[in-house]
Order: C-alpha cells, then sequence, then structure tokens
C-alpha cells in the first residue's frame, strides 16, 4: 500500500507537532491498556486508519512513537476516539489529564494542551472529511499522551539530570485513570498517581492564589515597637491572613500569643524560633503571593519526578531544609537536623539504598581535599599528618609521611592518606554507606557547633547527623545481635567495624523548597543552591523575569 501523507489542519498542529522531552517514561503498557479498554466490539469504530498514516505520525512524535503505533496495531488499527461520525466523550476528557490548574500560578505553556482544547471547542461545527477525521484521530491520541507525561511525568521537556536531579523518575500505571476516563468520570483526582504531597502543594497553591487580590505592602524592620505601632498592627494582619495568628481582634492578641504566632511563622521559614519578630522574618513575610506560587509550583513539578516508594519506608533528606526525615508506613516517624554540601561542594540529588553501617570509620581523604587543603598544609608542616591523626596507605601497607618527598606532589598523590578512627576524626564514630558513583554518604561529626545555625550548607557534599548514634540504633533495631550498649561500644573503639543491614534501606537526598505537612501547614525554605531558579526558567519559560522573583 502506497503511504498515505496526511495534512494536519492548523488547528491541530500544537497538538500535533510540539516535540515532546527527549525522555519520556516508558508508556508502551499504557498504550496496552487502552487497547484492552477499546477492544470491546462495541467500543470499536468501523473505520480503520491507514496503517502507514499511522506509522508515519508516530514517527513525527519520537518520545511516543512505539507506544502510539503499538496502541493501533493491537486494535488492528481501529478509530479509538470516534463513534460513528462523532467523537465520543472520552475525547472531551482528555483535556482534564492536562495539569490546567495548575497553569494558573503561571506556568507559560504544557504542549499540546492549547492545540486539543481549540479542537475541543470546533468539534461540535467541524466537517469531517476522510483526512480531517485522521488528523483528529491521531492528534487526540497524541494529546492523551503529551497530557498523562506533562500530568504525572513532569511538565518541562529537558532531562532533569540537566537540572542536577539524579533521581529515576517513578513509573507509570495508568489503567485505572484511562478506565474512568473512558467512563466519563470528570473528577480524577481521588485515582491521580500523585504523592498526597502533591495534593497538598496544590491545595497551598490555591491559597496562596487567593491572597493575590489582596494588598501586601512592605513590613519593615524597625527596633524598639510600640503596642500602638502601625507596622506591628500590619505584621499581625500578615500573620492572621497567612494562618500563624487566628483571626481575632487585635485587642484579644496579647503577648503570648503573639509570640506564639510569630515562632509558628519563624519555624514555617526554618528561621530561629526566638518569638521576637526579626529582618530575617520579615523578608519571608513580605514574599508576595505571586512568588509563594511559583515557588510551590516548582515542587510540585519535583513531586512529578519522585518515584514512589513501594514500601512507603524509607530516609529522605531535604537538602534546603538540612532535615532528614525517617518515614514510616508514609509518615514521618522522626526527624533530625544535618549539615549538606556547601556552594562549591553541593550535595547531590539522587537516591540509592543504605546498607552499611561503618562504626569507628576511617576517613579515605578524596584526592580534591589532598590537592586544596592537604597538600598546602603539608608544605608548610612537615607534621601536619601525624598532628591530625592521619597516615599514608600504599599497596596495603602503611608507610611512614616522613618517607615521601611531599615538594613534588601539586595536584594530588598516587596513593592514600587517611584519618584514623578516634574523637578528632572528621567522619566522627560512624557512617553510613548507601553506594553511589558521587561519593556522598552520613556521617557523624565534631563539629556538632554547625548544628545550631540556620543555614548549614557547610560539608564537602556529605550529610553530616546531629544524631547518628540514634539513627545507629534505629537500622540495627531488629538486628539481635546488635544491641545498643554493643553499637556504643564499637562507636567509641580504635578499629573499623562494618556491619551489612538484612535488608538496605532506601534513601532519598532531594531538593524541596516548599512542602505541606499532614496538618496543612505549609513551610518554605531559600533557594540554597539556585535549583529553584534554574528550573524556574524552564517552568516559565517566557514569562518576563519569573527566574528572578523565585527564592
Amino acid at each position: 500500500m502506497k503511504p498515505t501523507v496526511l495534512v494536519v489542519p492548523i488547528l491541530l498542529v500544537e497538538a500535533c507537532t510540539t516535540p515532546p522531552p527527549p525522555t519520556r517514561p516508558t508508556i508502551a503498557q499504557q498504550a496496552d491498556s487502552i487497547a484492552r479498554i477499546f477492544e470491546v466490539p462495541v467500543a470499536y469504530a468501523p473505520r480503520v486508519l491507514d496503517s502507514a498514516t499511522v506509522l508515519a505520525f508516530a514517527g513525527q512524535h519520537p518520545g511516543d512513537s512505539a507506544a502510539i503505533s503499538d496502541f493501533y496495531r493491537r486494535r488492528g488499527f481501529h478509530y479509538a476516539w470516534f463513534i460513528g461520525d462523532s467523537v465520543g466523550s472520552a475525547a472531551r476528557n482528555v483535556l482534564n489529564l492536562f495539569p490546567a490548574s495548575d497553569t494558573a500560578g503561571g506556568i507559560s505553556s504544557v504542549p499540546g494542551r492549547t492545540g486539543l482544547q481549540r479542537l475541543l471547542m470546533r468539534m461540535d461545527t467541524l466537517q469531517f472529511t476522510d483526512s480531517l477525521r485522521a488528523a483528529t484521530e491521531l492528534a487526540l491520541t497524541a494529546g492523551f499522551f503529551q497530557a498523562a507525561n506533562a500530568k504525572y511525568g513532569g511538565i518541562i521537556q529537558r532531562d532533569p539530570r540537566e537540572l542536577e536531579w539524579y533521581i529515576p523518575r517513578k513509573k507509570k500505571n495508568y489503567d485505572r485513570l484511562l478506565d474512568s476516563l473512558v467512563a466519563g468520570v470528570n473528577d480524577l483526582t481521588p485515582i491521580e498517581p500523585l504523592s498526597p504531597q502533591y495534593t497538598r502543594l496544590k491545595n497551598a497553591l490555591k491559597f496562596y492564589a487567593s491572597l493575590d487580590t489582596l494588598p501586601w505592602p512592605t513590613i519593615a524592620w524597625k527596633k524598639g515597637r510600640t503596642t500602638g505601632d502601625s507596622l506591628l498592627a500590619l505584621l499581625r494582619s500578615r500573620l492572621v491572613l497567612l494562618g500563624d495568628l487566628p483571626t481575632v481582634a487585635d485587642s484579644l492578641i496579647g503577648d503570648s500569643l503573639f509570640a506564639a504566632g510569630v515562632m509558628r511563622a519563624q519555624h514555617r521559614f526554618g528561621l530561629k524560633e526566638t518569638g521576637e519578630p526579626d529582618p530575617d522574618l520579615l523578608a519571608e513575610l513580605n514574599v508576595p503571593p505571586a512568588d509563594r506560587q511559583r515557588q510551590i509550583l516548582l515542587n510540585m513539578e519535583r513531586q512529578r519526578w519522585l518515584p514512589a516508594r513501594p514500601d512507603s519506608n524509607g530516609i529522605m533528606v531535604n537538602i534546603p531544609a538540612y532535615r532528614m526525615l525517617v518515614y514510616e508506613e508514609g509518615h514521618i516517624a522522626w526527624t533530625m537536623n544535618v549539615v549538606v554540601g556547601a556552594d562549591a561542594s553541593r550535595t547531590v540529588m539522587f537516591s540509592g539504598d543504605l546498607s552499611q553501617v561503618v562504626m569507628a570509620p576511617y576517613w579515605n581523604i578524596p584526592q580534591s581535599i589532598i590537592r586544596s587543603e592537604i597538600l598546602p598544609a603539608l608544605k608548610k608542616n612537615p607534621g601536619y599528618l601525624a598532628r591530625k591523626n592521619m597516615e599514608v596507605v600504599m599497596g596495603g601497607q602503611v608507610v611512614p609521611a616522613s618517607s615521601i618527598d611531599w615538594k613534588k606532589y601539586t595536584k594530588g598523590v598516587p596513593f592514600t592518606i587517611r584519618q584514623k578512627p578516634g574523637p578528632g576524626n572528621a567522619l566522627g564514630r560512624v557512617k553510613f554507606l548507601f553506594p553511589n558513583s558521587y561519593s556522598i554518604y552520613f556521617h557523624d561529626t565534631p563539629a556538632k557547633d554547625k548544628f545550631l545555625r540556620d543555614q548549614r550548607a557547610f560539608s564537602h557534599g556529605c550529610v553530616r547527623l546531629s544524631e547518628p548514634l540514634r539513627l545507629a540504633k534505629y537500622l540495627l533495631r531488629n538486628d539481635s545481635a546488635w544491641t545498643p550498649d554493643r553499637i556504643n561500644t564499637a562507636m567509641n573503639a580504635k578499629t573499623e567495624t562494618t556491619v551489612r543491614l538484612k535488608k538496605p534501606v532506601p534513601v532519598v537526598l532531594g531538593y524541596f523548597t516548599a512542602w505541606v505537612d499532614r496538618d496543612g501547614i505549609v513551610s518554605f525554605r531559600r533557594d540554597v543552591y539556585g535549583h529553584d531558579a534554574r528550573l524556574a526558567a524552564e517552568l516559565f519559560a517566557g514569562e518576563g523575569g519569573a527566574q528572578a522573583s523565585v527564592r
């Protein structure tokens, strides 16, 4: 059969030809699900598409090519979206899959949505010829894949790895969603394959959108406020609007209630909870609602990327929050403060499986630190290694540091320098390994003072723990051979001990500057590494200055 050249009308161009992201989730199984839905004889339209036309169209959509062609091949190339000469209601439900409510917060465009919307608006007035009918059918199929990928896999078209996000995307299962869509269900929220956190953020987005119409004057910082100070009244009003103070008359807000409201706000922004207003708090309270909406949208996009945890147990480190969260059955069991990488040595966003607890560890010093810190120190003080309890290892044997001509090394060394176990070890008393290519792990630290600070980006990239003993006991709680006393003894020994976990624990190092807890309290953090600004440049492309407004 001679291939048919399909000319798609202009109103379909956006829906049909907008290039998909370079890396798309594999959705061939979802195409199978669509096919199964329509394989009931009464669901088949009598018309059949030309197979060459379908394959040519699929070739124009590299990200979804296999899914589109496989979908039609399995149903014998019968039409899917037409019932007789008319488009069925299932086609109109495709539009509901697009993250339309999210675009209200400032996302410039979602590929395919506008074209599909225009098409559906004109559906009742179109006079279908054979070529227009085929073009419409294929555009609707492409629209489904674009909508599903945008809604559940991410709106931006770049590979997240280009944005330094190395956490694998979650696998999709659209079966229930497709069944409901074809059945004409309008509200797909209860069955969306999205996390509870995504839904909470979506509600927070609506809340901040409701503040858009209200005046948002800047609250200036001034010491020595008095009870009748107009700026203090404005601060009270702002705290009420954001839910940090109850909605009552100013005269009923006493000093203790006001202090509690200030502390609540400080907690939401990761600031010291003093109960006293200060410049840092006012800077956060002065952020306009529109900027907060953008911040929420950025984190909703990241939630689309996150893989689901099969057993809902694991460990999450939220880098800009400087917090570790331990999850049990999907709920936060406990948390601790952490220190993450400084801007010059950022902690990477990735996932892994924590499999080893190493007590009284050696610190094998990275070449980057040897080059930048140790070699310069040795040139000034040949006794530097001994003073720092460090040693040189060649071929598995410890050799005297005095036997090495340090002056000839400037860019690194062809041997290992390590710090011996002990109270001054940079890794402290214990480290936790989840093998990865970034040489990142969790560990104790002798520098406890850093945990008292609000901003805790100080490390060389690894994650320092404020409560390492607690984590060690928690991970080994089901191993009868490792009692709390034995763990404590091993951590304070002079020899290294490695324990392999019977069941590795999933670990995610993520980057979330906005989130909502189970009580509906919205928290925000500063964009410590600039990842929000980079993502905003993609998500709000074409919206002038959007990235500048993201904190």
